[in-house]
């Protein structure tokens, strides 16, 4: 995998990876207090801030499971109440988005949505995902729940639909765990490889976990999106969502920790670094051929007459066959450094 930072990559944020900070239903409903969690977000310097819309009628059955569907009902804002907290986004240069359940609300929100992102829930949801390819705009593929057949399904469907999606400026699935929350081990982070290799897609994380260590794990092995639920504390929440989320002086460590992972990441190209040129140690660590005792001129130099020292300076000793059964041009001093073609031919 790469792990060199594409700063042109629609993909890219700040620091790195894209990083959006989830508000999602942490809300719970309150239009106040999703206004207070988004001035929050802002002042993180996360990339982008995002936010759930749906209707409880529109998404879960309420014959078949009236409590969940009376659950979304309650974490409900109204269609004013989320363009006002697109405009907050909008008006601070951060990027806003929601992941969309219902179709009905994509046509007016869908000018302030640079992207469209597709919860783990709804991956297998084609009606969905085809209006979504039909707008054309870049996908962000959560894959929670899924299998790699469910998962290569749904992104051959995209792909069938419009091979604008072969393009990875275009794509991106984010490996997901969909529990709240899960331990480190069910992050997974490896299928991100897998991924990478089989979709030729953007890759990334969406995050359940409690902590950052997951987060900072996906920056190292090349995600170019990480997703994470934020709020402004975990304690004394009832609702799950809180307790796999960050805080706004956690994200701005994250992104102090991001930055350093990417400083260690470098370019990949294998070079002398400045700090090894300015210091000189590429001459004084490295050894070249020496003379232990008095070489006269017109001796011919055998094996037993060298010796490899450091710093390296005439012949380098990878050249030493090079000394062996030459002849002196000149009389040679011990520990004197020789050179082809001046003190041996």
């Amino acid at each position: 995998m790469s792990f060199k930072k594409n700063i042109n990559s629609f993909w890219s944020g700040s620091c790195g990876p894209l990083l959006i900070a989830e508000i999602g239903g942490n809300h719970e409903g309150n239009f106040d207090e999703a206004k207070r969690l988004t001035k929050l977000a802002i002042k993180s310097s996360a990339d982008c801030i995002k936010f759930q819309l749906y209707q409880g009628d529109s998404l879960v059955n309420h014959k078949l499971n009236p409590k969940r569907n009376k659950h979304f009902k309650k974490f409900e804002l109204s269609k004013k109440e989320n363009l006002f907290l697109a405009d907050m986004c909008k008006e601070a240069n951060v990027i806003y988005n929601a992941s969309v359940w219902d179709l009905k609300m994509l046509d007016w929100i869908d000018s302030y949505l640079t992207f469209y992102k597709v919860g783990s829930g709804d991956m297998t949801a084609f009606p969905i995902i085809k209006e979504f390819v039909l707008r054309r705009k870049p996908i962000l593929l959560s894959t929670g729940l899924s299998n790699m057949d469910e998962v290569l399904e749904t992104v051959d469907y995209i792909k069938s639909l419009d091979k604008k999606y072969d393009n990875p400026e275009m794509l991106c699935v984010l490996q997901c765990t969909s529990m709240y929350p899960i331990p480190e081990s069910e992050s997974n982070l490896e299928v991100m490889s897998k991924y990478k290799s089989l979709l030729g897609s953007s890759i990334g994380y969406s995050d359940h976990t409690v902590g950052s260590y997951a987060l900072k794990n996906a920056t190292i092995m090349g995600a170019n999106v990480l997703e994470f639920h934020f709020t402004d504390s975990r304690k004394g929440k009832k609702f799950r969502d809180h307790q796999v989320s960050l805080t706004c002086d956690e994200v701005i460590e994250l992104k102090k920790d991001i930055k350093r992972i990417y400083a260690t990441k470098g370019d990949g190209i294998k070079k002398p670094q400045r700090s090894e040129i300015d210091s000189k140690h590429i001459e004084s660590f490295r050894r070249g051929v020496y003379l232990k005792k008095q070489i006269k001129k017109g001796d011919i130099i055998k094996r037993e007459d060298l010796i490899f020292l450091r710093p390296n300076v005439g012949t380098h000793s990878k050249n030493f066959e090079l000394v062996i059964g030459s002849k002196a041009l000149k009389n040679i001093e011990p520990f004197d450094p020789i050179f082809l073609n001046i003190d041996y031919k």
